[in-house]
């Protein structure tokens, strides 16, 4: 049960895979382990003047997988929000195959899917208005079937609807109704001291946090308090989305997509039981708008359709990237630090990649096996990103735009055909799209991203070639032969968080052996992945054998035929880093007793390996 903070109320949820608080305690030379909830109190509670390890700022779905990230890894959060429940706004449309990949791992993949469409609405269409016939579509691709390179499928879905299954996934405290009003540094250094206001009572609470992570929008308080300016175009237009009920299946059911765009703004469905929305600038006199009768006009002329509507929504589309990400001992992420235009569904995407860069790092530091330079890799490798989505986001909308313009050209050519001509007539013809096939997955910038050495300035969003070099993702190969299932995902069960043995703790290795029976079917090498290092190698006896100091470390047998394709020996390895990315490779693994692996390790966490240098 959620309840706002107005009435003194904590949210949490239950769900199957969290760490207890409390694990993984301090090392010498790290910051405290992060297992208690805000003012010690076990169970959860909150006590004004307490201490947290991590307070996120902002309940949307970025600040709500931080949270379950954090948990995961032992680190207790406190999540505050200052809407008094979760956005009841069918807002972030699209959850593409990398955020898949990231919610699979967390075993959530199934629970998302279970809530979203079906694959053929993994589809935009265009027409002239929502009744006349289409004149341009394309796939999403990776959201209309799953691609070879991934073993999830990105899914149309709300957020309204990704939001619930987030909140219920972990247990740590959350606030509704709690407002961030103040942040300052802790006089020791070593924390920072947060000022909340109650929206209803305005009553203020000081919480001290040793890690603040702003979750918290496009407008962010926190950005805002510290001064971090921004860069990139800023506002591109006023728009207002209207919820709304109508039976539009005439014009719809045969022809599913997630998104129509016309020349009288754009149409999608909601929920796959129902429901549509409706956005397109915001006109002059937004109060004095009929809205009822605003939509029906977009639908284009025909029967009067009644049109119910259910909530308006009057927004800013911005594009800009925060000037920075790390301030010190607080970290801006999702819609805080890269405001990316809605076309192609990148922001809250960039965003989940953002939380899955930053909580492992967070942890470690935490917990005492990474040195707190460690946080500065988190702006180092992800600024980049966001620049390269906003550059991508701004073309996608100038593409969409191209559409529209041939459309008119098109139109300009002759008179607009009648409806009972339009299916024969010329100008029903379909209008050459500005882009490939290929276009909408955006593999290379949604699946290629890299880091380190590996980043490159290129653009090439659209295709993405697998390679296991370090800095990139760890490509996807399948470990079982038995594949995907049904509905492209694979079962939860695959996911890093019950697969395998546990995650074994700091300064040994252990083996990624599966049960009885062998590995669940359709696992992926991603699904390697989880709260630890993992070494995959052809020769996992010899890999157990290696020290790893205080990491985390999963050894996990890599099939000789997915090693040679990679281009390593039969005793060769790939060292991953939590996020999926590899951190270093070797042809032949290093021998037993040798200082590669903890040499690696170190320099992957910024810290010192157990007795100094190598």
């Amino acid at each position: 049960m959620t309840v706002p903070a107005g009435d003194g109320g904590l949210a949490g949820g239950a769900h199957g895979h969290g760490q207890g608080s409390g694990g993984g305690g301090p090392a010498a030379g790290g910051e405290p382990g992060g297992g208690l909830a805000a003012g010690g109190e076990p169970g959860g509670g909150f006590a004004a003047g307490g201490e947290v390890a991590v307070l996120i700022v902002g309940g949307g779905p970025v600040g709500l997988a931080a949270r379950v990230l954090l948990e995961r890894w032992g680190v207790r959060a406190l999540l505050v929000e200052k809407r008094r429940g979760l956005s009841p706004f069918p807002r972030s449309r699209l959850v593409n195959v990398r955020s898949m990949e990231i919610l699979r791992g967390l075993g959530l993949a199934d629970r998302v899917t279970a809530e979203a469409f079906a694959p053929e609405y993994g589809r935009i269409r265009f027409r002239d208005t929502l009744r006349g016939p289409e004149f341009a579509t394309a796939a999403m691709v990776g959201i209309d079937a799953r691609v070879p390179e991934s073993p999830a499928r990105g899914v149309v879905t709300s957020q309204d609807r990704l939001e619930p299954v987030l909140l219920a996934a972990a247990d740590a405290p959350v606030r509704f109704g709690l407002e961030l009003v103040g942040l300052s540094e802790d006089p020791g250094g070593d924390g920072v001291v947060a000022t909340l206001a109650d929206r209803g009572s305005g009553k203020e609470t000081r919480v001290r946090a040793r890690y603040v992570v702003a979750a918290d929008g496009a407008h962010s308080t926190v950005r805002q308090l510290l001064g971090i300016g921004t860069a990139g175009p800023g506002a591109m237009g006023s728009f207002t989305t209207v919820v709304f009920d109508a039976d539009l299946d005439r014009w719809c059911a045969d022809r599913p997509a997630g998104v129509y765009f016309t020349a009288h703004g754009s149409f999608a469905p909601v929920h796959p039981e129902g429901g549509w929305i409706w956005f397109g600038l915001t006109p002059d006199d937004p109060a004095g708008t009929d809205w009822p009768a605003a939509v029906a006009r977009a639908l284009g002329p025909g029967d009067d359709v009644p049109v119910d509507v259910v909530r308006v929504q009057h927004w800013v589309m911005n594009a800009f990237v925060a000037e920075r990400l790390h301030h010190g001992r607080i970290l801006l992420t999702g819609d805080a630090a890269h405001a990316v235009p809605i076309t192609g569904g990148l922001g809250m995407n960039t965003g989940l990649a953002d939380v899955h860069n930053l909580c492992w790092k967070l942890a470690g530091v935490l917990h005492g096996w990474a040195g707190p330079h460690l946080l500065d890799t988190y702006a180092e490798e992800r600024l980049p990103v966001a620049h390269r989505t906003l550059r991508r986001a701004v073309e996608n909308t100038q593409l969409m735009l191209n559409v529209q313009h041939r459309r008119r050209a098109q139109l300009r050519s002759g008179a607009e055909p009648t409806p009972v001509a339009a299916a024969t007539d010329r100008l029903s013809a379909p209008v050459e799209l500005p882009w490939s096939e290929r276009y909408f997955a955006q593999l290379g910038l949604v699946l290629g991203v890299a880091y380190g050495a590996a980043d490159t300035p290129s653009d090439g969003a659209t295709d993405y070639v697998p390679t296991a070099e370090p800095g990139h993702r760890l490509p996807h190969l399948w470990l079982t032969p038995e594949g995907p299932g049904p509905d492209g995902t694979g079962s939860d069960a695959t996911g890093s968080g019950t697969t395998g043995s546990d995650a074994t703790g700091p300064g040994t290795t252990g083996s990624g052996a599966t049960g009885p029976g062998g590995a669940p079917p359709g696992r992926s090498t991603l699904d390697a992945c989880g709260e630890w290092f993992t070494l995959l190698t052809p020769g996992p006896d010899r890999g157990e054998r290696l020290a790893a100091g205080p990491w985390p470390v999963r050894v996990e047998p890599l099939p000789a035929e997915h090693a040679a394709r990679w281009g390593l020996g039969p005793r060769g390895a790939l060292l991953v880093r939590p996020d999926g990315h590899i951190g270093a490779r070797w042809h032949d693994l290093p021998r037993p007793g040798g200082t590669e692996l903890r040499a690696a390790l170190a320099a992957l966490t910024r810290s010192t390996p157990p007795g100094g240098a190598p």
